[in-house]
């Protein structure tokens, strides 16, 4: 339905940008491991474009991932990004080497050669760089298009195909213009269709999961998170009452979710819910489990399992449907990047699960995930409601998880998340919660000597989870919050504030 245009991924911090970066565009686009055989891309007759990612590797290096020779000569427009633009010109025959001192930073880029890439630019520009290493010596029938004060070749391209490098980010926010770039790429060079939108996604998932689900029925595991609640809707538009959603108390939700879940769905959608109440069930099986992974594999395991047996009751059911999202695939490690974290619906399924899987959101970061709720008519209570993980608070408790903690996490986490919104600040921020730790520390209370935990805030700003910066909560919030955490929290004696961004940290602490 879609023009697409592929982005290899050689390892950088950027690549999920890039494919973000072509969407915004209008033209949809993905995210390719750099070892997908080329027979594989000769066969989708959607694929209009390919980009090569950055890497944190040296391409002479013994063991850095390459390209085959015949990607370059499929007739597919390419453009290379950093290390794709080395690697491009290192498989074509030239020569790239290390610099002294290396580039970093905002750049000023001189265009000495116009073309269909840099349509519409000045002839100097200020690009992103993050490079050690240079292309040396272009590849036979390539030309220089640019360069920089360290840089002689700033970007290239072959004189007759359509293939092109840079050695800057076109993609990230010091690069003016590098949008421009990119959409150069896209409407001069690739000539995709910009037919990308939300309003046609529906469409074509509405299409796709009547075909394949026929007459059966299909099960939706309904946290009343944006992810879930979206899938809900639109499963609902797609099959109607074929749709029976289960909400799983698993005893690691925020304080009153349940309720509030009950309300928003049992009365407001036309659909089958069904409540089941497993505390005991995931609590006593995360007794003594300190490590993430494995409570992030006994969580899913055992939504699973209560699915299973809720399954059992019902007639036809041969599919289940998650909320997993494009980043949560990505995160859960591709060959050029090792695993960040295994989420719960991506790494943690049985292989003899009964159902078959039905992710309709699993190529959809976190903003168009919302853009697809208002576009499907959800309320914005829903849609802008900040993320929860599937693991719920299993994973913001550091170390084992017991009822005690539990209760800590989830009064904390309300008082944080009422003080937010009295501030008028829950428009803002777009995910903060608490982290309890396993750290001890000495403290007064009521006159006495106290050593309880430390327990942490985490506020971040982002719009899509690919990157977050650290919210700038005013102090006077942050006091009011720290005061009733300890006075109202019984088991926590100091309150800290996590100022870390993302990368090199991760939004959730586990």
């Amino acid at each position: 339905m879609f023009d697409k245009i592929i982005v290899l991924d050689y390892g950088s911090k950027y690549n999920q940008l890039l494919v973000r970066r072509v969407r915004e565009l209008g033209v949809y686009s993905e995210l390719w491991s750099y070892t997908t055989p080329i027979n594989k891309i000769k066969e989708d007759s959607s694929i209009k474009g390919i980009i090569l990612s950055g890497s944190p590797h040296y391409v002479n290096d013994e063991g850095a991932p390459l390209a085959d020779k015949e990607l370059f000569e499929l007739g597919i427009p390419v453009l290379g990004v950093c290390y794709g633009m080395q690697l491009m010109a290192k498989v074509l025959g030239g020569e790239v080497e290390k610099t002294e001192s290396g580039e970093f930073g905002a750049k000023e880029v001189t265009f000495s050669l116009g073309s269909s890439l840099t349509k519409g630019l000045g002839a100097s520009q200020i690009l992103r760089m993050s490079h050690y290493d240079r292309v040396s010596r272009l590849p036979q029938d390539f030309e220089k298009l640019g360069e920089s004060i360290l840089t002689s070749v700033a970007a290239m391209k072959h004189k007759d195909k359509e293939l092109y490098g840079v050695q800057f980010h076109p993609e990230h926010d010091e690069s003016v213009n590098g949008m421009t770039i990119i959409n150069n790429f896209i409407e001069n060079i690739v000539k995709a269709k910009k037919n990308y939108s939300m309003a046609n996604f529906i469409t074509y998932q509405v299409r796709q999961i009547r075909d394949r689900v026929k007459d059966n029925n299909v099960i939706l595991g309904l946290s009343g998170g944006v992810d879930s609640s979206v899938v809900a809707a639109l499963l609902s538009k797609a099959i109607g009452n074929q749709l029976y959603c289960i909400f799983v108390d698993h005893g690691l939700l925020r304080k009153n979710e349940v309720s509030d879940v009950v309300d928003s769905f049992g009365g407001h959608f036309d659909l089958n819910l069904i409540v089941v109440d497993a505390q005991d069930r995931f609590l006593n099986k995360l007794q003594f489990v300190d490590d993430p992974e494995r409570k992030r594999k006994i969580i899913g395991y055992e939504f699973i399992e209560v699915f299973n047996d809720e399954a059992a009751k019902i007639e036809s059911a041969k599919f289940l449907a998650q909320g997993t999202l494009y980043t949560d695939v990505i995160e859960s490690g591709t060959d050029a990047s090792k695993v960040i974290k295994s989420h719960h619906n991506v790494g943690g399924l049985p292989e003899d699960m009964e159902f078959e899987l039905i992710e309709p959101l699993n190529t959809l970061f976190k903003d168009e995930v919302r853009e697809l709720g208002r576009e499907l008519g959800l309320p914005d209570k829903l849609v802008d409601r900040q993320p929860f993980p599937g693991p719920g608070i299993g994973i913001r408790i550091i170390g084992d998880v017991t009822f005690d903690k539990v209760r800590v996490v989830q009064e904390s986490d309300f008082i944080l998340r009422e003080e937010v919104a009295l501030a008028n600040l829950d428009k803002d921020i777009w995910q903060y919660f608490t982290v309890l730790t396993p750290i001890k520390t000495v403290g007064v209370k009521n006159n006495q000597r106290t050593y309880e935990n430390a327990l942490v805030i985490r506020a971040v700003t982002s719009t899509d989870g690919m990157t977050a910066q650290f919210a700038h909560v005013p102090y006077d919030v942050l006091d009011k919050v720290s005061s009733r955490i300890i006075n109202e929290v019984s088991g926590v004696n100091r309150v800290l504030y996590d100022i870390t961004s993302k990368p090199p940290g991760t939004i959730e602490w586990e």
